[in-house]
């Protein structure tokens, strides 16, 4: 799924909706491992071929039809790139977070639409970051939208596409090293 689609076509599930309150639970579990940091764990929640992306944003004009610059992304990963970057953080050579960043992922105004396959659900939300960092600078705020592929599989239910869209065009975090 990508920007381009016009998310308003989209019929989304009702909340009582058995697929709607997976996605949830789902996003909230998700939540929970990233703000202990339990990225091993996290790492279990992704397919294999798992895709995930913060695009560039940009401020144009209504008309110009983009909000992302073409071709440009904060990240762009796959799984072998976020399990190195996982296991980065469990060396003495992570200093973007030594020491630890506090971490609370807000998640809301979560939408689900069912897909084409009967195995996939698209899930819209809207996560706040709030990090801190040390005892001198001050904690950083990420507002962001994120369009999420949620696939079933033997294993359960598994993250397969992440598409991150901040809410501004510059980022004031000193650094991205954690996930959103």
């Amino acid at each position: 799924m990508s920007a381009q689609v016009d998310r308003r076509q989209m019929p989304s599930l009702p909340f009582d909706d058995p697929r709607h309150l997976v996605a949830s639970r789902f996003l909230v579990d998700e939540a929970y491992l990233l703000d202990r940091q339990r990225y091993e764990e996290w790492l279990s929640l992704l397919t294999d071929d798992v895709w995930y992306r913060m695009p560039v944003r940009v401020s144009t004009g209504r008309a110009s039809g983009f909000d992302t610059s073409p071709g440009m992304d904060h990240f762009a990963e796959d799984r072998y790139m976020l399990e190195r970057r996982v296991r980065r953080f469990l060396t003495e050579h992570a200093w973007t977070e030594d020491p630890p960043s506090r971490l609370r992922h807000h998640v809301t105004n979560i939408r689900t639409s069912p897909m084409q396959a009967d195995d996939e659900l698209f899930v819209e939300s809207a996560v706040l970051l709030f990090r801190s960092r040390g005892d001198v600078q001050p904690p950083a705020f990420l507002s962001a939208g994120r369009e999420d592929v949620l696939r079933r599989t033997d294993g359960g239910w598994r993250l397969a596409r992440r598409e991150v869209f901040v809410d501004e065009s510059v980022l004031r975090m000193q650094n991205l090293a954690v996930f959103l």
